[in-house]
């Protein structure tokens, strides 16, 4: 078994009955941000890409006849947001022939563990971060960015922890963070904190950009990068809201921001190579990258 065949939900997180009547309007980004990026280095890239690759989740994505969907998919996008890896640990020899299916170019973003997010909350896990990084480094040149997914009553009370697993987690390991109870956010004092410790520690805060779920939109930047979980709500609105974070990340650009990552999740999932394919012509227009637009010659079923 490999990691497309491990099959979970869908992204409910923040999904709602009535998107029309939502405000989707981004926020003005923090203060702090032109700071934050006028310390990047002049390197720029993006990576743009869905939450999985298997066949069931994205149905209608792949030809007639694809004998490997990972080698397809590695050839559509140029990054996975690898959420398996959040369910359980794979070993090195799986991430390997994983890794040996995609180009030069591409990128995995491993969740992980539950077992370290949230069943231990962070609680005594050195010997778990070993387990689990130890494999993780089989992606070698191809490990874009590990990111740690935080339970939703996980409270500011526990920033102790937080800031040990920092201190404990390998400095030659990327990592992002995405943090969902809204006290992080809606008190100063400890957002002040929370941000500082991210910025000590070079980690990416992640945005979450989901309809139920307005409060994480902080547009605080703690790194020049910026690591995007984007999640549709199968409605048409869909494409604006993409086409608001292009104009957005055109601004990032402009103020120096190193690396983009953005990956996009629906509540039904097969439709997120259409999003995504949308969301990479309009960077490619706005921002001069070059990325492939997915093939759409398909027969995926339109969004509306």
């Amino acid at each position: 078994m490999y990691f497309g065949h491990l099959t979970k939900p869908t992204m409910k997180f923040g999904s709602v009955t009535n998107p029309e009547s939502i405000d989707f309007q981004l926020p003005a980004d923090h203060p702090a941000v032109q700071d934050v990026l006028s310390e990047g280095d002049g390197s720029f890239e993006v990576f743009v890409g869905c939450a999985k690759w298997n066949r069931q989740d994205l149905k209608g994505f792949y030809p007639r006849g694809t004998k490997d969907e990972l080698q397809y998919y590695a050839n559509q996008f140029n990054s996975i947001e690898l959420n398996a890896t959040h369910y359980r640990i794979f070993d090195e020899v799986q991430i390997r022939s994983c890794k040996n299916k995609t180009p030069d170019s591409f990128r995995f973003f491993p969740k992980v563990v539950n077992s370290i997010s949230h069943y231990k909350r962070l609680k005594g896990v050195e010997s778990l971060i070993e387990e689990y990084t130890l494999p993780i480094r089989a992606f070698d040149e191809k490990l874009g960015m590990i990111f740690l997914q935080l339970r939703d009553d996980f409270k500011p009370k526990d920033i102790d922890r937080i800031q040990h697993f920092l201190e404990i987690w390998p400095d030659d390991l990327p990592l992002a963070i995405e943090l969902r109870h809204t006290d992080w956010f809606n008190n100063e004092t400890v957002a002040n904190q929370i941000y500082e410790l991210f910025e000590n520690h070079n980690v990416a805060n992640i945005i979450t950009d989901t309809a139920g779920r307005r409060d994480l939109l902080h547009m605080r930047l703690t790194s020049p990068v910026a690591f995007i979980r984007y999640v549709g709500a199968n409605h048409e609105s869909d494409y604006t809201r993409l086409d608001d974070w292009v104009t957005r990340l055109k601004q990032w650009k402009d103020q120096g921001i190193e690396k983009i990552y953005f990956f996009v999740h629906q509540n039904i999932e097969k439709e997120s190579p259409l999003l995504s394919a949308h969301l990479i012509e309009k960077l490619n227009s706005a921002l001069g990258t070059k990325l492939k637009t997915p093939n759409r010659d398909t027969n995926q079923l339109s969004l509306l």
